[in-house]
């Protein structure tokens, strides 16, 4: 005949370990899901629509952004949205693409270019 034991209680330091190892896997599983997550307030680029704007909020998996001047918001997905470049950085390839863009437009305009 076998002898049944009880499992004996963890003491105090062990269930304090196992919950700060818990509450830090979930910091990390939580860090791991947002890895680039743009602070509200802060000036963020669109990649999709090639505009600068103001991160204003974290809503439904988008983010929510707003021209610097003030207008109206639009939507981006987080993964088309990267901080923006200073705006002194006149070398970002965003600014330089864009920068041709209104060359070629400015040109257009004055009837140099067909």
């Amino acid at each position: 005949m076998t002898r049944r034991t009880t499992p004996r209680r963890p003491d105090r330091s062990t269930v304090t370990a196992a919950a700060q190892a818990h509450a830090e896997a979930r910091e990390a599983a939580r860090t791991a899901r947002e890895p680039n997550r743009l602070v509200v307030g802060e000036l963020a680029y669109d990649t999709r629509r090639e505009r600068k704007g103001v991160v204003m909020d974290h809503l439904d998996g988008y983010i929510w952004l707003r021209p610097p001047s003030g207008g109206l918001e639009w939507t981006a997905r987080p993964d088309d949205v990267e901080p923006a470049t200073d705006a002194a950085d006149h070398g970002s390839p965003h600014d330089t693409v864009f920068r041709a863009r209104v060359a070629v437009a400015n040109a257009r305009s004055r009837g140099e270019v067909l």
